[in-house]
């Protein structure tokens, strides 16, 4: 993008092209551009453009707020569908949770980026295929690989996401980077309406509790059922058409946790050492270093999608190494002890996707961790480091599908 303004400065037309066909991505890029740029009239028109930020909410279009306001009202029935037509709970929630939110957001995006025709049927089509096979798999509660597909067809879920928020380009490093940033921005937003929901719904109750009605059940299923699934889809159309709201806040959290997660991991791996917990004959205490390798993974992801647009000091990309080099370490132990668990007690279906998940995300965090060092070593940039991470993106989708779809049949659904 850096390079698409460079071309296009002294151009205002595909300038404007540009900007309207990415504008979060191109905002990004121009701020972090703009003081090599200082002093030319054109930067300094479309420094002021970009940083005016209006004092009240943007709300989009008519259409988007009624295609908004549909697609939560639809997301919700979905969720009431167990209690419309006495399906097992226990039986649609862990299969068709992600079907709830996913296909709307991915609709919403499609939308957005007003794909083709091809693309959207292969956006329907894999949905479709996912939808399908989660739901006709054999009900039995204690087949692993039942859980597996449950919990990896969420995560094809969110790739067909990735696929249609990149659009028509999604071959593009920057748009994919974007992805993440829209999921760090999402997390955020979503959890302070979750909050604030949270709290109008402890003072409704209340309440009614003071005059002597009990609404607690019919709220939790009618009212909480339906914003519950609304959260995620309003939070995604206030995060697209006011990227101001939590565009400043995602980069601090970025920023601060960093380091806050880096020195937390260290004394946890010394007090491994005392606590006389090991993850190669602790089931338990691996799937929750697992668990912590994921969560410290994403975040060094985010930290750097959000460090390739706002900023690149070095003490920055210092704890972003340094972070990441635990990490691989704590993903070599963890490889370690789930290989141990193999050879002396067998392959298992989920022995073999902690496996696969291991092996892939330690590839990765080699990979980020080299650019990383490149970076420090001033032979290389932070784009390439976000790269990294990008051009990746599209194997854990085939991954979470191979798990998903093959994994059943080629364990026998046990």
């Amino acid at each position: 993008m850096r390079d698409e303004i460079i071309a296009c400065l002294n151009e205002p037309r595909q300038l404007e092209k540009l900007y309207r066909a990415n504008k979060i991505p191109f905002k990004r890029a121009f701020n972090t551009l703009y003081p090599e740029l200082k002093g030319s009239t054109i930067a300094d028109f479309w420094n002021e453009r970009l940083s005016y930020e209006p004092d009240e909410l943007n709300w989009g279009t008519g259409r988007e707020l009624v295609f908004v306001l549909m697609a939560a009202l639809i997301a919700g029935l979905i969720a009431k569908l167990p209690a419309f037509f006495a399906i097992d709970q226990e039986f649609f929630y862990p299969r068709n949770i992600g079907f709830i939110v996913f296909p709307a957001l991915s609709t919403y995006f499609a939308w957005k980026n007003n794909v083709s025709i091809r693309t959207i049927s292969f956006i329907v089509g894999l949905t479709l295929v996912g939808l399908f096979f989660i739901n006709f798999l054999p009900d039995n509660k204690k087949s692993d690989t039942l859980i597996l597909s449950c919990i990896h067809v969420v995560l094809f879920l969110w790739s067909i996401l990735g696929f249609a928020f990149v659009g028509e380009t999604r071959n593009n490093e920057e748009k994919r980077l974007s992805y993440l940033r829209y999921n760090g921005d999402l997390i955020v937003m979503t959890t302070l309406i979750l909050i604030a929901g949270g709290i109008m719904t402890g003072i409704t109750v209340g309440l009614f509790a003071l005059i002597g009605l009990d609404i607690k059940t019919f709220y939790f299923e009618n009212i909480v059922v339906f914003g519950l699934p609304a959260a995620p889809i309003v939070g995604t159309y206030l995060t697209q058409t006011n990227p101001q709201l939590v565009g400043k806040v995602s980069p601090v959290l970025a920023k601060l946790f960093s380091p806050l997660v880096f020195v937390m991991l260290v004394i946890y791996l010394v007090a491994i050492l005392y606590s006389g917990k090991d993850p190669y004959n602790d089931r338990e205490f691996l799937l929750m270093f697992n668990a912590l390798l994921i969560g410290v993974m994403a975040i060094i992801f985010f930290s750097i999608a959000e460090t390739t647009h706002t900023t690149k000091s070095r003490p920055e990309i210092w704890v972003l190494f340094l972070l990441s080099a635990v990490t691989v370490l704590v993903n070599s132990i963890a490889l370690s002890a789930i290989l141990f668990r193999i050879s002396t007690l067998g392959i298992t279906p989920n022995r073999v996707a902690v496996l696969g998940g291991n092996v892939l995300i330690l590839v990765n965090l080699l990979l980020v961790t080299a650019q990383l060092f490149r970076v420090l070593s001033k032979k290389g940039t932070i784009n390439e480091v976000g790269n990294a991470i990008a051009s990746y993106l599209p194997v854990y989708a085939l991954w979470a599908a191979i798990v998903t779809f093959l994994f059943p049949l080629l364990f026998g659904f046990r």
